[in-house]
């Protein structure tokens, strides 16, 4: 099964916690930030000459049983693309395509900020191609737009034109699990952004990027807001991220390099009984929906319906909770896991964390 990336779910946790997106529904995009770009941006003169710029994103998600396909901008003619995070999160093999050129690679994920939904890409082998023109960090209510992406996911970059319709918004998006996120700084326009188009480009009449933008799906619910409206992260506040990524001296909320995994699907969840080290029940943690056979956490003993309470010593109130404190984890690190059973009794459990996919 093959899906459109649109904006990230957080109750499926094939992985961690991780961030899942369904390919129906509304055409809206999302993002969160603002800023200008750095003076030691990445981003380089666009001295190759392969493919325009954009390119085509497909994943695998094996953990899912299922695919799915987005967008990115190349930033340096040696392979370095920005994308969504969401685009790729839960991903066992990314596979980028450079349309119209036969020109494809496979990607390694070299970092990536949930919080902010911006990750960056290595493409394997890659040289010689064409990078995106980024441009000013003004924009104007009223100027004229342009979004550039896979829409539908079917391998082709189309276009989709409108104006700026709103600067610096916010919104609110939860998931059916009641989770949220609020999302600022957004650049909102009237163009007909799809599912798809996670990670592509928002040109000015210039044709330079001032955006990038997000489709989302009616797996979110968007508070205040119309399925006409559109959202894009500006170009300064991802390109920032990018640089950070590429540094190596990325802020907390930046994951660099491969991603511990704990193998479990979970949710929000009440605890039926004891929290750990023998405390009064607690209302949250995250509920072991399912775990990977011969994953991590199957190996140490855990099993459907257990809810992880803590990890060595700090509370688990959700799932997002628990994804957080795995990505400060590596792989082949070791944790003392507290769950409660579905009798209410309280276990630890010393999990070595493997490696997987991006979160």
């Amino acid at each position: 099964m093959k899906t459109v990336r649109s904006h990230p779910r957080r109750i499926v946790l094939l992985v961690v916690a991780g961030l899942l997106a369904a390919a129906v529904g509304a055409v809206i995009a999302l993002a969160r930030g603002g800023g200008t770009p750095t003076t030691t941006s990445i981003v380089a003169p666009s001295t190759g000459s392969i493919g325009a710029g954009v390119v085509v994103i497909n994943t695998d998600l094996a953990f899912e049983g299922a695919a799915a396909a987005g967008t990115g901008m190349v930033l340096t003619p040696s392979g370095k693309v920005l994308t969504n995070n969401h685009v790729i999160s839960g991903a066992t093999k990314i596979d980028v395509v450079v349309p119209n050129t036969g020109h494809s690679y496979k990607a390694r994920v070299v970092g990536y900020d949930r919080t902010a939904d911006v990750a960056l890409l290595q493409l394997q082998g890659a040289s010689g191609l064409k990078t995106v023109s980024i441009g000013s960090a003004t924009v104007s209510v009223g100027a004229k737009v342009t979004a550039r992406g896979n829409a539908g996911g079917d391998g082709k970059i189309t276009l989709a034109t409108g104006t700026v319709t709103a600067l610096d918004q916010s919104i609110t998006a939860s998931d059916p699990t009641g989770a949220s996120e609020n999302l600022t700084g957004l650049i909102e326009t009237n163009a007909g952004i799809q599912p798809g188009d996670s990670g592509g480009p928002l040109l000015n009449t210039k044709g330079q990027v001032i955006g990038m933008d997000t489709a989302a799906s009616s797996q979110f619910t968007f508070h205040d807001v119309s399925t006409t409206d559109a959202f894009a992260i500006p170009i300064g506040t991802a390109q920032t991220i990018a640089d950070a990524i590429s540094s190596g001296k990325a802020p907390a909320t930046v994951h660099i390099g491969t991603t511990a995994f704990l193998g479990i699907e979970a949710e929000s969840a009440d605890v039926p009984g004891l929290g750990h080290g023998g405390q009064a029940a607690t209302s949250s943690g995250a509920l072991i929906v399912s775990v990977v056979s011969g994953g991590p956490a199957a190996s140490a003993g855990l099993m459907g319906g257990d809810v992880i309470t803590a990890i060595n010593g700090q509370g688990v109130s959700s799932p997002t909770a628990l994804t957080s404190l795995l990505l400060t984890k590596k792989p082949g690190a070791k944790v003392k896991v507290v769950y409660v059973d579905q009798s209410g009794t309280s276990h630890t459990a010393t999990v070595t964390l493997g490696s997987g996919p991006p979160q």
